[in-house]
This record gives structure tokens, C-alpha cells and sequence, in this order.
């Protein structure tokens, strides 16, 4: 009896973390549609909200590349798209290590960090809203 027991007890574990699994991916997808939205009103998608705001938080305002694709979640190839259009709008800048020519430093400019400011009550307020 013991043995059925623990199947039927397994058995709910794992419904539970399935039914834990889909409510976390639910709220993530409304989170981000709502972000999206929010944003877009500052010209900002979610990941270039996110590389203005890992460089504002950055000594001095800059970051190698490789650093800020593990903490913005991008892939290297992706993080230089979002940066390449940062660039093109004038928030962000890149520039070559001096130290290790192969280092590529990404550096938020004074319009990108306007830019983030003005966002950046917007992104909290939709943060506030979905996950409260």
C-alpha cells in the first residue's frame, strides 16, 4: 500500500510543479507583452531597456560586451544587434579595449542615459501593476 501511496504522491508533486511551471511562464509572458507596450512609448523594446539599464549601473557607465550578454540574457550575436541600434540612436557607444585588443566595451551616452531615465519609471510601474 505504501508503494501506491508514494506513486499517487509523485504523481501530485509532479501536477503541481507543471501546474507552479505554467503559472510562472503565464506571468511572464503578461509581464513582458505589458513591458513591450509600456516601453515602446520611449522608442525602447525590452532588451534595449535592459542593456541601457546594466550600463547605467556600471562603473562608469560602460561594460564589455561579453559581461553584459551574460547579464541582459543575450546571446553575443544578439547583444550586438541591440547595441548596434543603441548606437544607431545615439544612447550607446563601443569602443575597443586598450588593454586586450579583442574586448569590446560597450559605454552609455548621455542621450542613452536620458533615455533610460525617462523609462525607467515607466518600466517599474508595469512591474509594480503585473507583480504585485
Amino acid at each position: 500500500m505504501s508503494v501506491g501511496g508514494k506513486v499517487l504522491d509523485m504523481a501530485k508533486s509532479e501536477t503541481l510543479l507543471a501546474e507552479q511551471w505554467h503559472a510562472l511562464v503565464e506571468q511572464h509572458a503578461r509581464v513582458t507583452i505589458a513591458l513591450e507596450r509600456a516601453l515602446a512609448e520611449h522608442d525602447l523594446g525590452i532588451s534595449e531597456y535592459e542593456v541601457l539599464a546594466e550600463l547605467a549601473s556600471a562603473p562608469e557607465n560602460e561594460c564589455r560586451m561579453q559581461q553584459l550578454s551574460g547579464t541582459v540574457h543575450l546571446s553575443q550575436s544578439a547583444l550586438s544587434r541591440v547595441v548596434s541600434r543603441l548606437e544607431e540612436q545615439g544612447l550607446v557607444s563601443r569602443f575597443m579595449c586598450k588593454d586586450d585588443r579583442r574586448g569590446i566595451f560597450a559605454t552609455l551616452t548621455p542621450a542613452g542615459r536620458e533615455r533610460y531615465e525617462l523609462a525607467r519609471p515607466t518600466h517599474r510601474s508595469v512591474l509594480a501593476q503585473n507583480l504585485s
